[in-house]
């Protein structure tokens, strides 16, 4: 029994915790969150995971249901794109910074935010220190919504919330 819980806490202790995820601002005129996290990796693979959506991101989160249909091309323009079935697809962001190791940046609306005529930045950093990497996610968006973004930003961040945890443990574990 206490083999089984050791191991049980070295699992634990393995997967990285969302530190202060929350609304960082909100107004009439827009919103942002940030989530962060310390991952006990070096910049590049955690950049490299994160290019990685289609194994991490929840396919519930999705417009085909299934997250292996996500992906992201780190090139100028790429796209953060789902294909959909019958051949029609989504384009969630463009990439419009790619910094291996460093930051990738992305402009547009996730989810319900595309049908609403606002503008989307998205930054994701990534901090090198001693054994960690620093990962930040800052999305900040600006427009107009007749709640005065009263509700969807407290649900663009619970679900940005779900999807960097997830993101955590893929890039520590392997797994989502």
């Amino acid at each position: 029994m206490k083999q089984l819980t050791a191991i049980a806490l070295v699992a634990f202790l393995a997967i990285p915790s969302i530190a202060d995820a929350k609304v960082l601002a909100k107004s009439a005129t827009g919103f942002v969150v940030e989530h962060t996290v310390d991952l006990k990796t070096d910049a590049r693979a955690a950049y490299d995971a994160f290019l990685k959506i289609g194994s991490w991101w929840s396919g519930s989160h999705s417009f085909s249901g299934d997250a292996k249909n996500l992906t992201i091309e780190a090139k100028p323009g790429g796209c953060w794109c789902e294909t959909l079935p019958s051949g029609g697809f989504v384009k969630h962001m463009e990439v419009i910074h790619a910094a291996p190791g460093s930051m990738l940046v992305f402009s547009g609306g996730l989810g319900p935010l595309q049908f609403m005529g606002v503008a989307g930045s998205m930054t994701v950093s990534f901090k090198p220190g001693k054994g960690a990497t620093t990962v930040t996610l800052r999305y900040d968006v600006g427009g107009r919504d007749d709640k005065n973004f009263e509700d969807i930003s407290k649900g663009v961040d619970g679900v940005i919330a779900e999807q960097f945890t997830r993101y955590a443990k893929f890039a520590a574990t392997g797994k989502p």
